[in-house]
């Protein structure tokens, strides 16, 4: 039986996408525009730069997340920790610290945020609505009792599930997670059983778009 602890449930609210941006890539990953998120979300998505994060604690519990049932793309889907989209110009780990702080009221400052599936991609579809994107993977560990706060107009509610149970349950079916989770789950375990050990990729080898551009 999972060894769940605690979980927090957020009242629902609406969502709202508008005024973000997202960078639109092509099949290689390399720039070609820019797009309104709340615009490029539907039948036909274009292929845009995404990430996807593994919040870990110290005792090796994965945050799970619910996602709220008021948003327009996969609503009430179970799925790792958070998931968003750069803005134009913004680095990856930049904007991993943004959406933690936005959407879980969680601060990553001065913690390592590690790349570990840095090609990692995906298309999936839910209530005709399409996500399409090139999606770097990271991980971070953070303390035991971090402070949490959630944001009802992103997540319905958070727990701590152990990442062997959360990997075993995704791998044998019994635990319905997002498509893309599932996806990574199967990567991930390539790397090793402790996410704490996972080796880090170098950011060179991220999509172009989302490739660190040297100063000046």
């Amino acid at each position: 039986m999972t060894d769940v602890s605690a979980v927090v449930d957020v009242p629902p609210e609406s969502a709202d996408l508008s005024g973000e941006m997202v960078v639109l890539v092509d099949e290689a990953g390399a720039a070609i525009g820019v797009a309104p998120k709340a615009s490029v979300h539907g039948a036909d998505t274009p292929r845009h730069l995404a990430f996807s994060c593994y919040v870990i604690d110290a005792s090796g519990r994965l945050l799970v997340s619910r996602r709220a049932t008021t948003k327009p793309t996969f609503p009430g889907v179970l799925t790792n920790s958070l998931c968003g989209h750069p803005g134009p110009g913004e680095s990856l780990p930049d904007a991993v610290c943004r959406r933690a702080g936005s959407e879980l009221g969680l601060d990553l400052a001065g913690l390592p945020i590690r790349l570990v599936l840095p090609q990692f991609s995906y298309r999936a579809e839910m209530n005709g609505v399409v996500e399409n994107e090139a999606c770097p993977v990271f991980v971070v560990t953070v303390p035991d009792g971090i402070p949490l706060a959630p944001d009802a107009d992103e997540v319905a509610s958070v727990e701590w599930m152990p990442w062997a149970d959360y990997r075993d349950r995704v791998l044998d079916g019994s635990l319905q997670v997002s498509s893309w989770s599932a996806d990574q789950v199967r990567q991930l375990v390539a790397l090793g059983a402790d996410p704490a050990t996972w080796p880090e990729a170098p950011a060179s080898d991220l999509p172009p778009a989302a490739q660190p551009h040297p100063a000046g």
